[in-house]
């Protein structure tokens, strides 16, 4: 029953202390403010050790098993021991070799020591990011558009009176995106300006109240113990 209780309890007045500590700016409030911060990159630096565990778990036992898929998981190990290693190595590197201290060292220094230890300015996982992630980023996102065409055909039917605005505003606004537009008639470039400019932020605006609506009624629902989700199990 404590096991259940006292994380409740914590929630309740953590919650409690800082909607409270908001409308408080004394000095005392705000130190109390920065040693929660701190604490919760202690305990996000923990989490992400947590992360990494399941996420190791999850592979091995895809492989272990032999489950369909299981090469996949494969390449996510070989993938995160490079970039383990590769994001060490400049470190190692600096404790074997290490580099002139700032005060002292000139711009040849610098060019010798990146020369012997075969470093560039920066990490490593910098290459690594920009000839593997970036591609790999372009590659998904590119499947993405297939599967946005094919929403957008579908939800762009005609069918009633909502649909045929949102088909005629989904127009303009492509046509106004390319010089095609522009040469078909010059209007379109203002109305593509103007759908951006009030209804689309008339809608981003109802869209971000909502959101700040649900995000202040779930934080209540959390905090008086009504949601009880991150608790694990049920309820």
């Amino acid at each position: 029953m404590i096991k259940r209780q006292l994380p409740l309890l914590i929630a309740f007045a953590m919650g409690v202390i800082f909607i409270i500590q908001f409308f408080i700016p004394h000095q005392i409030s705000q130190d109390l403010l920065t040693w929660v911060n701190k604490w919760l990159m202690i305990i996000g630096g923990i989490s992400l050790l947590l992360g990494i565990y399941s996420l190791l778990n999850f592979h091995y036992l895809q492989i272990f098993r032999n489950k369909p898929g299981w090469g996949f998981s494969l390449i996510m190990f070989f993938s995160f021991l490079i970039s383990v290693v590769v994001g060490f190595t400049p470190s190692l590197i600096n404790v074997i070799l290490p580099l002139p201290e700032s005060s002292v060292q000139s711009a040849e220094q610098v060019k010798e020591w990146y020369r012997i230890t075969g470093l560039k300015d920066g990490s490593s996982l910098d290459w690594i990011f920009r000839h593997g992630i970036t591609p790999l980023s372009a590659t998904m996102f590119s499947i993405i558009g297939f599967f946005i065409a094919s929403a957008a055909f579908r939800a762009f039917r005609a069918r009633s009176l909502e649909a045929t605005l949102l088909l005629l505003a989904a127009v303009f606004i492509m046509l106004g995106q390319t010089p095609l537009g522009g040469m078909l008639w010059s209007g379109i470039p203002d109305i593509m300006t103007w759908i951006l400019s009030t209804p689309n932020t008339a809608a981003k605006r109802a869209i971000l109240f909502g959101i700040a609506m649900g995000s202040i009624s779930f934080s209540l629902k959390i905090i008086f113990g009504i949601e009880r989700a991150y608790l694990g199990g049920k309820n």
